[in-house]
């Protein structure tokens, strides 16, 4: 009888175990959306470029950074990263003396992962035409962004509202207009 006991002791132990097992294999992609992203994600930059490149989330850490604050739900948040209009410069997007003419009739296409889009004017992403510190950001608050946010996010800090800040960025896409 002891032997009977024990055998259903292990089989009810067994079942409990794949049962917890089953559930956090259940919650593990829940988990994975509020953990911080690493950063192994590109952000591809092209269209009416003359250089189109790709680079990756760990280069963009190499470049010169630009910290912007943000009011999100009431408080400041602090967001780190490149200025938009330098990996546009990088690429061979008109800038600075250059942003004349037609350049100034040119629009920029941010795209994210699940397919959402913003626009923003070429002009307004130039440092040497605005002081608009539109960024690709990778951190939030001295973090990695959250894998919901990123690894990559636009923040368009002087934007009322939060709309043009596209997280999980992968696609920046110069658009001239036709004459």
């Amino acid at each position: 009888m002891k032997a009977e006991t024990n055998v259903r002791t292990t089989a009810i132990d067994s079942v409990a175990l794949a049962v917890i097992v089953a559930s956090l294999i259940a919650v593990t992609p829940t988990l994975r959306g509020l953990e911080q992203s690493t950063p192994d994600a590109t952000l591809a930059i092209s269209g009416d470029v003359s250089s189109p490149l790709t680079v990756s989330a760990r280069e963009i850490k190499t470049m010169p950074r630009t910290t912007v604050t943000v009011s999100e739900e009431g408080r400041d948040v602090k967001y780190e990263g490149v200025l938009v209009g330098e990996l546009l410069k990088r690429a061979g997007a008109p800038t600075g003396r250059d942003m004349t003419g037609a350049a100034v009739a040119t629009y920029v296409v941010a795209s994210a992962k699940d397919g959402y889009r913003a626009v923003f004017s070429l002009a307004e992403l130039d440092p040497g035409f605005t002081s608009n510190d539109v960024i690709v950001a990778d951190t939030v608050d001295g973090k990695p962004l959250f894998d919901y946010q990123g690894p990559l996010r636009i923040v368009a800090p002087h934007d009322k509202r939060g709309a043009r800040s596209v997280r999980m960025l992968q696609k920046i896409e110069v658009v001239r207009l036709p004459k």
